[in-house]
């Protein structure tokens, strides 16, 4: 029910947002504000994606906080790339690394983590596979370009 809400709540926010700050700067401006926070979300997915990535890969740092951090900077640049200054204002809340590392506390509190059995591990994946197969001479398989997927 909460996402419902939300979903009517944030368009109607972001539309009163407009009206009042477009009033107050002016279209240009607001338009400009737009499309410059549009621009820097998607450098901002860019160059810190890739960061992370190189972190991740390093090994430096301990591997869930990295890509924590990392899931957050894109959602912080999709927000940004969002038309509307209320996901603009989170987007931009999100790329400060001390109300992100805050964030990501929070979250390991909430989140319970379990391991799930992986299909096909252990003894299992030592056991053969039956399968049936025919050998075709040459002359047997159809000439380049002759597949029976192309005929008309």
């Amino acid at each position: 029910m909460w996402l419902f809400a939300m979903l009517i709540a944030v368009p109607l926010i972001e539309i009163a947002l407009f009206v009042t700050v477009g009033g107050a700067i002016g279209l240009w401006a607001t338009l400009a504000v737009v499309l410059g926070t549009g621009l820097l979300g998607s450098w901002v997915i860019r160059r810190q994606g890739m960061h992370v990535v190189a972190q991740v890969r390093s090994g430096a740092a301990h591997l869930a906080s990295p890509m924590a951090h990392g899931a957050l900077i894109v959602v912080a640049g999709m927000l940004l790339i969002l038309p509307g200054f209320l996901t603009d204002t989170v987007g931009l809340l999100l790329l400060v690394a001390p109300l992100r590392r805050g964030l990501i506390a929070t979250l390991l509190t909430r989140v319970r983590f379990q391991n799930a059995p992986m299909p096909g591990r252990g003894s299992a994946r030592d056991l053969p596979i039956d399968g049936e197969y025919i050998e075709l001479d040459a002359q047997q398989v159809d000439p380049p370009g002759k597949s029976g997927w192309t005929r008309h």
